[in-house]
């Protein structure tokens, strides 16, 4: 199991192919996406790799942050996440992960906050059909109806449907093909829309329900200090990574 990738929305638009049909996609930038940690089983209790992504002034940083960024000798993160990976698909810390880690044609989950839209009501949040254009209602068309029964139960049940906070939501959107990828600017190209707006922070990873091509790099496709890495199946990372 491979690591997932830390990226930021930039949009979206349209790319063609060979035959002239266009393809809605959404643009994804990885901004210096460095491997800041290890966790082991024998420390955590499971494996996996912390990653980060994005620039952060010092100032602004606390001293125990400073302190884990300086002992992966990595310049401080905006964004922090964890990937779960088997043990051999470790990538040295301090690594930077390319846009190369992903290839065209393979699917992959895609995780984000959706956009805010505040305080909503039942037929935009729920998709309820309120109630008569005419015929007895008036003014309040577009309420949600009944909450609860008068005596029996006597009280809306908790999780009722109803109007509220709408948005800002983690989403996982599974299944999205990797369209293009671009090494020298970090971009990826993904298929279809992505949950989040415009800035927000996404992750990728292989995706769970589709099988992984045998083209991908594994454990992956990063640059460290000196050079690039692409450790094969066969070979460990540290080899190819130095």
């Amino acid at each position: 199991m491979r690591s997932g990738v830390i990226a930021q929305k930039v949009g979206m638009t349209r790319v063609f192919t060979e035959t002239g049909e266009h393809v809605p996609v959404t643009v994804l930038k990885l901004g210096n996406c460095q491997v800041l940690g290890h966790r082991t089983k024998d420390k955590n209790g499971y494996v996996a790799m912390q990653l980060g992504s994005g620039s952060r002034r010092t100032v602004y940083l606390p001293k125990a942050e400073r302190g884990q960024f300086a002992a992966a000798s990595v310049e401080p993160k905006r964004k922090l996440a964890e990937f779960r990976v088997s043990e051999d698909s470790l990538i040295p810390v301090g690594a930077e992960i390319t846009a190369d880690h992903f290839i065209a044609g393979q699917f992959v989950d895609v995780t984000g906050t959706s956009v805010g839209k505040g305080f909503a009501g039942g037929m935009k949040r729920w998709n309820f059909g309120g109630l008569r254009a005419t015929h007895g209602v008036s003014v309040s068309h577009r309420s949600i109806g009944s909450t609860g029964g008068r005596q029996d139960p006597g009280k809306t049940f908790k999780n009722k449907k109803m109007a509220g906070h709408m948005g800002v939501d983690r989403i996982t959107t599974l299944n999205l093909r990797v369209v293009q990828t671009d090494v020298e600017r970090g971009l990826l190209l993904i298929e279809g829309a992505v949950p989040g707006s415009k800035g927000g922070w996404i992750m990728v990873r292989d995706a769970v329900k589709k099988p992984l091509p045998k083209e991908v790099p594994m454990p992956g496709k990063f640059k460290v200090a000196g050079g690039e890495g692409s450790a094969k199946a066969d070979a460990p990372a540290e080899q190819e990574g130095a």
